[in-house]
């Protein structure tokens, strides 16, 4: 059975480190808040005007290079973020530009939180139909250009950060590669977590006092949030497994998305899985929403945690409400 494989990884991130310290002179908060509630010690921000995919091009280079390829080798791409270079056109289609491969598709998911599961369900069935041989799959953020850095905002403002990763994927025959991937979402909930402004509903999109009223910022349920996350979290990651007939034991690690690190020890705890078992990185980078999971993923793999064989599971619960998951033999 032809299968996409992950056969290279690779991340970056500004170089510019925001500790929470810093952090406390930039928003009314402590290091102590944010640790109880996050466990996030720092992220990074960018100190420079430049775009998503800007920093999905320095991933995508590494990832490149640690394959042995050059940009023309790939057929495709997948862009996944909730902060795209401009309104339009996708950030796929500037960072096709900049790799200097014109012609191919490339496509943007805006799945937010979810967005590099829901990419990689959409490359998987682009190379399991034979439609294309490589596609690069990419998540990035800058977050920090779209956050309320004052007493309102100071709760979202601490949990995010900026950074991209990025995977290159290929057909397989050999059973290793995505087994399968499990896509969910219930917009029911969609005002639990959003930013609403500006959007086509408004009339005019952009107005006097958008600043003000803050409806152009993320917010936040974090009550809803948390509730929902650590419920779905758990019948997402037994959805891979089940469908699979595989169990907790056949799994060598979860990767779940960053959003709260007591989110994933809930999770944990819920699953009864050994902590080790669960990579978590959101201590040096907060939230990246769409390329939390690629840099832990390459994260991962650099300090030697996932080897040839391995089931590994990635995971992830946001904004919609969506979430998904996806079970990978390495």
């Amino acid at each position: 059975m032809k299968r996409a494989r992950i056969i290279s990884t690779g991340h970056y991130v500004p170089e510019r480190v925001v500790t929470n310290d810093e952090m406390t002179r930039i928003v009314p908060t402590s290091d102590e808040w944010i640790r109880e509630r996050t466990g996030i010690q720092q992220r990074h921000f960018v100190d420079q005007e430049i775009g998503a995919s800007d920093l999905g091009y320095e991933a995508a280079q590494i990832a490149l290079q640690r394959a042995g390829l050059k940009p023309a080798d790939i057929d495709f791409i997948v862009f996944a973020t909730l902060s795209p270079d401009y309104m339009f056109p996708g950030s796929g289609c500037v960072m096709q530009q900049r790799l200097g491969i014109p012609g191919i598709g490339a496509l943007d998911v805006r799945t937010q939180c979810t967005g590099f599961v829901y990419g990689l369900s959409v490359a998987n069935a682009f190379i399991q139909a034979g439609q294309y041989k490589r596609i690069l799959l990419v998540g990035a953020e800058i977050h920090s250009t779209g956050l309320e850095f004052n007493e309102r905002g100071r709760h979202i403002a601490v949990l995010f950060g900026d950074g991209a990763g990025a995977v290159i994927l290929e057909a397989s025959e050999n059973g290793r590669g995505v087994l399968s991937t499990h896509l969910h979402a219930d917009g029911r909930y969609a005002k639990e977590l959003w930013a609403e402004n500006p959007g086509s509903r408004r009339i005019p999109r952009l107005y006097p006092g958008i600043l003000e009223d803050g409806s152009c910022f993320p917010q936040m349920n974090g009550r809803e949030v948390f509730k929902h996350a650590v419920t779905k979290f758990p019948e997402v990651i037994m959805e891979a497994l089940q469908t699979n007939h595989l169990a907790l034991d056949d799994v060598k690690l979860v990767i779940p998305h960053q959003a709260n690190l007591r989110i994933s020890e809930a999770v944990t705890q819920r699953l009864g899985i050994p902590p080790e078992k669960v990579f978590n990185n959101i201590q040096r980078y907060g939230n990246t929403t769409a390329a939390s999971i690629p840099i832990a993923l390459d994260e991962a793999l650099e300090q030697g945690k996932i080897h040839d064989g391995d089931l590994v599971i990635l995971a992830s619960f946001g904004s919609g409400f969506t979430w998904a998951s996806a079970a990978i033999r390495w």
